[in-house]
């Protein structure tokens, strides 16, 4: 049918064509800036400001140097209104009232740093109340049960009662081949 054409419609065809291919080459070169752009801003999110990273502790909130003589020890809690205790967690008494009586401690006292290897907490090494047969026979049992329970379930297995699928239209009749000139039986699938 091209050939059929006026060479005037022709001319006017290819420039057509040429401007459509413009067109889709200047959409495709603004998604490209547009995909460049984006992700130029999605980078900027994840890399950290100069701020940003530089706004953790000032020296200001950090204690101040370590004492090294005894009068600084001693001067160094009352600076920060700290009452340090003069002995340890295994000598305070047992039955007071503490606010955690695991660590002998009350609210707001200082912990130690390593308070976790110098508590009085302990493996207890002590003979079990069980001996090892006892506690093997458990076990096994247990066991052996299960692997029973897992047999017995695979062998008689339990299903859910369902009923028969239910199709409209008398179950379909006409669809599967049913006589239109006959009236269908009636398809009840429950009983009062």
């Amino acid at each position: 049918s091209k050939e059929c054409q006026h060479p005037a419609e022709a001319g006017r065809e290819e420039e057509r064509t040429r401007r459509d291919v413009k067109k889709v080459k200047m959409a495709v070169a603004r998604a490209g800036v547009l995909g460049v752009q984006w992700l130029q801003r999605a980078s900027r999110n994840v890399m950290p400001l100069g701020a940003r990273t530089a706004s953790h502790m000032t020296k200001d909130m950090f204690p101040g140097p370590y004492p090294r003589t005894p009068e600084e020890r001693a001067a160094a809690p009352k600076k920060y209104n700290m009452r340090l205790p003069d002995r340890s967690q295994h000598e305070r008494d047992p039955w007071y009232s503490w606010d955690q009586p695991g660590l002998r401690l009350n609210w707001g006292e200082p912990m130690h740093w390593h308070l976790d290897m110098y508590n009085r907490n302990r493996v207890d090494t002590s003979p079990t109340p069980l001996s090892w047969h006892v506690m093997c026979m458990q076990l096994f049992g247990f066991l052996a049960f299960m692997i029973f329970m897992c047999w017995v379930g695979d062998v008689y297995p339990v299903y859910q009662p369902v009923g028969p699928k239910q199709y409209p239209y008398n179950n379909l009749y006409l669809e599967r081949g049913g006589d239109p000139s006959k009236e269908p039986e009636r398809v009840v699938h429950y009983e009062i």
